[in-house]
C-alpha cells in the first residue's frame, strides 16, 4: 500500500514503534458485547485515537492527521489524512492506511522511505536514514455543540433526571438514557439536539460495531455506528441509511461523547393525503455539517413509523443489541 506523499513526492510509510509498554498494564479482554466505560477497556484502547501535527522535509512543511483504530487483540489500523484530520484540514483525497499488530513489544509499518514511532508522547516521524521530520501529538476533539443548553421554549426530552419522556425509557446507573427508547411526544418540523456515546467493541466489524440510530419522526434514520476511521457511507455514522452518505466522516473514537444537531422539515400532504413535498434535513455531526438541506424521498428501513403521513412522529433511538448511551436531548418545534 502507499502512504501520504511527501512534499518531495516520496512515499512516507508510517511505522508505529511502541517504545515502552510499561504503562500499558491492563491486558483485560474486552467482552464480545463491548464496554461503555474506559475503566473496562484493554491496553489497545490507550493507543487508539487521533494524532495531528506537521512534518517537514527541507524548507517545506505539511500538516498530517492520523486516526489509529483498535481492531482487537493487538491489531491496529492507521489511517493517514493529508492536510489534517477530517473536518480540520483534510484535503479530501483518499487517505492511506495499513494494518499491523504487536510483535516483540512493538507495532511496525515500514518501507525504504520512512518510519514513524509511536509512544505515549505521539508519533515521531523520521526519514529512512533516521532524520527527524516531525511529531504528531495525540488530540482529543470535542464537538463545538457538546453540552449545548436548550433555549427558552424547548421541549426537554432527557436531562439525566428521568426517562419518563420515553417509552420504554430506561436509565443506566450513571444517569444516561439507554438504547431502545421512543419519545412519548411527537413532532412535526423541528430542530433537535442529542449527545451520544458509542461502545468500544474492537473485535466487532461492520454493522456490529456499536450500532444504533436516531430516527427523526420515527421515520428517517441518521445512523449511529462506530465508524471511526472508515470512509463515511450511508450505513455508517452520520449517514442517512440507504439514502445519502455524509459529506465527511466526523465520527470520533468510541467512548467519546458526540453530537447530532438536526434541522428537520416535515413532508407536506394535500387534503387527500397525497404527498406534495418531501421531508428535508440538515445534520451537523460534532458541529460539522454532513447533510445540508437534504431531501428525504421516503422513510428509511427499520423505521418505527412505516408510512409517511402528515401525522407527527416521535424521536426513536434504536436498540440494535449494542450498549449505546444518550444525554442532553431536546427539541425546538418549528
Amino acid at each position: 500500500m502507499t502512504m501520504p506523499q511527501s512534499i518531495s513526492g516520496r512515499s512516507l510509510f508510517f511505522a508505529f514503534l511502541i517504545v515502552s509498554l510499561a504503562s500499558f498494564t491492563s491486558l483485560n479482554a474486552v467482552p464480545k458485547g463491548g464496554v461503555i466505560a474506559p475503566s473496562q477497556t484493554d491496553a489497545d484502547f490507550k493507543l487508539q485515537g487521533e494524532y495531528s501535527g506537521t512534518w517537514q522535509e527541507g524548507d517545506e512543511q505539511e500538516k498530517l492527521g492520523v486516526q489509529v483504530i483498535a481492531l482487537g487483540k493487538g491489531q491496529f489500523r492507521a489511517v493517514a489524512y493529508k492536510g489534517g484530520l477530517p473536518g480540520e484540514g483534510w484535503d479530501g483525497n483518499d487517505p492511506d492506511q495499513s494494518e499491523a499488530r504487536f510483535e516483540d513489544g512493538k507495532v511496525t509499518f515500514k518501507n525504504d522511505d520512512g518510519i514513524a514511532m509511536l509512544d505515549e508522547k505521539g508519533f515521531q516521524v523520521q526519514s529512512s536514514d533516521g532524520k527527524p521530520l516531525g511529531m504528531l501529538k495525540k488530540v482529543i476533539r470535542k464537538s463545538r455543540t457538546l453540552g449545548m443548553k436548550p433555549p427558552k421554549g424547548a421541549v426537554v426530552l432527557f436531562n439525566g433526571t428521568s426517562a419518563d419522556n420515553f417509552q420504554p425509557g430506561k436509565m443506566s446507573d450513571d444517569g444516561l438514557l439507554m438504547q431502545g427508547a421512543t419519545s412519548k411526544q411527537k413532532f412535526g418540523s423541528h430542530m433537535l439536539h442529542i449527545e451520544f456515546l458509542l461502545p468500544y467493541k474492537p473485535e466487532a466489524r461492520g454493522q456490529g460495531r456499536g450500532n444504533s440510530g436516531l430516527y427523526v419522526q420515527g421515520r428517517y434514520e441518521v445512523q449511529m455506528l462506530d465508524s471511526f476511521g472508515l470512509k463515511g457511507k450511508n450505513n455508517e455514522c452520520g449517514g442517512i441509511y440507504e439514502i445519502a452518505d455524509p459529506d465527511v466522516n466526523m465520527c470520533y473514537p468510541p467512548l467519546s461523547w458526540q453530537t447530532y444537531d438536526v434541522d428537520f422539515t416535515a413532508a407536506e400532504f394535500d387534503d387527500a393525503g397525497k404527498k406534495t413535498k418531501n421531508a428535508r434535513i440538515t445534520v451537523r455531526h460534532n458541529g460539522v455539517v454532513v447533510h445540508n438541506d437534504l431531501e428525504l424521498p421516503r422513510p428509511t428501513r427499520a423505521s418505527s413509523v412505516k408510512n409517511e403521513t402528515a401525522t407527527p412522529g416521535p424521536v426513536y433511538l434504536q436498540n440494535h443489541g449494542n450498549p449505546v448511551r444518550y444525554r442532553n436531548i431536546w427539541v425546538v418545534e418549528k
